[in-house]
């Protein structure tokens, strides 16, 4: 966990971490990510699912791809995208829990 990490390790990770925030600050990426939870999707069923045209959604999954937040499969001409790991989505389900305390103060999760 980072908070055993020595400051050296912590410069290292720090900007790429708030380069992570800062790519998950966007409402259809983190839409993406939900839409992903499930599994591996393509482009036309995300495109759906978010509300975007693919045109829009191919270019939020180019970011989500190249900073490793989610990879791809290919199937003859078709791409299939799903999350690389769980953090992502893990940090979209704490941003919606620290919502819930922001927008009412009425919790449906347990705190830790």
């Amino acid at each position: 966990m980072y908070a055993d990490t020595d400051e050296e390790g912590l410069d290292a990770h720090l900007p790429v971490a708030v380069e992570i925030f800062s790519l998950l600050a966007d409402a259809t990426r983190v839409r993406l990510v939900l839409a992903l939870r499930d599994g591996e999707q393509s482009v036309g069923v995300l495109a759906e699912a978010v509300g975007k045209s693919q045109a829009a959604v191919s270019q939020h999954l180019a970011k989500l791809r190249m900073s490793r937040v989610v990879a791809t499969r290919q199937e003859g001409n078709r791409v299939f995208y799903r999350l690389a790991n769980k953090h992502a989505l893990e940090l979209v389900e704490v941003a919606f829990h620290q919502a819930e305390h922001a927008v009412d103060g009425v919790v449906s999760h347990r705190d830790a």
